[in-house]
């Protein structure tokens, strides 16, 4: 079940791993105003992401983009990691429905981690401003970068992928 929340929140919801705890220190930096990493995100230009290695298999995707609008969104999921994302900058809507109540349109690429679906009208919407985190396992299919209303809105935002046998 995905988790959603404040940093802190959603940390003690989730299981003690290294996994985790790599992906919460770096996180909870991130957020820091002054933090070096905080400036790195701030210096990706719109429309970019950084890949940031973290350890014990955990790596960041650090990315800067318009949040779209619903119709240009696809929903997806991963088998090989969890994604703990968490917007710095902006705010966007994620919608996530169950595995078990969407159909698959692309089955499993492995080399991607990814596995598409049809689109999905009774999918839950989440709303995540800056500083709120949320947490999707391989069964919560979700459909990220989601405007919040009609104007396009600029996201400073990392995805860290945890892999699943540290969850």
């Amino acid at each position: 079940m995905a988790l959603t929340g404040s940093l802190a929140a959603v940390r003690a919801q989730t299981p003690p791993s290294p996994g985790f705890a790599t992906a919460f220190s770096y996180l909870e930096d991130l957020l820091r105003e002054s933090s070096p990493a905080r400036a790195r995100l701030r210096g990706i230009a719109p429309g970019k992401s950084e890949r940031i290695e973290l350890g014990h298999g955990v790596f960041a995707m650090e990315q800067v983009y318009d949040a779209k609008a619903r119709a240009d969104g696809f929903f997806e999921s991963h088998l090989k990691y969890i994604d703990v994302q968490v917007v710095v900058e902006g705010e966007e809507v994620i919608e996530v429905i169950d595995v078990s109540r969407i159909v698959v349109k692309q089955v499993y690429n492995a080399d991607r981690d990814l596995i598409t679906y049809e689109d999905a009208a009774k999918a839950s919407r989440l709303h995540v401003p800056a500083g709120e985190a949320a947490v999707f396992f391989p069964v919560d299919v979700h459909m990220p970068c989601l405007r919040p209303g009609e104007a396009p809105a600029l996201v400073r935002k990392t995805v860290v992928k945890v892999p699943t046998f540290f969850a």
